[in-house]
């Protein structure tokens, strides 16, 4: 069975950091395509960032320039460093595996439990 287990999330000051990772099992994890998510109370799935097997990178515009994925693939993981963090980055937070790069949430075929990231002002 495959398994995304998040972890790292939590309380943090607007304007401090986070690092979010997702240990993936039961998957050949290099061939997949990883991705975060994050989900607001309320609101809808939105795309944060993706990074294929040989490190190509995709940032949503809300990201771009303060959060940065990567991944380790001899540890089947993969990471999101968020800075300079806002109220509005607020959510669960989800790791994705997928065959096919994407920023809707159809096109991913394994997700995690999620992990809560709550900024305050």
């Amino acid at each position: 069975q495959v398994q995304l287990v998040e972890s790292g999330g939590g309380w943090v000051q607007a304007g401090g950091s986070l690092r979010l990772s997702c240990a993936a099992s039961g998957l050949t994890f290099s061939n997949y395509i990883m991705g975060w998510f994050r989900q607001a109370p309320g609101k809808e799935r939105t795309f944060v960032a993706r990074i294929r097997s040989g490190g190509s990178l995709y940032y949503a515009d809300s990201a771009k320039g303060r959060f940065a994925i990567s991944r380790d693939n001899a540890k089947n993981t993969v990471y999101l460093q968020m800075n300079s963090l806002k109220p509005e980055d607020t959510a669960v937070y989800y790791c994705a595996a997928g065959l096919v790069p994407s920023m809707m949430t159809g096109a991913w075929d394994y997700w995690g439990q999620g992990t809560q990231v709550t900024v305050s002002s």
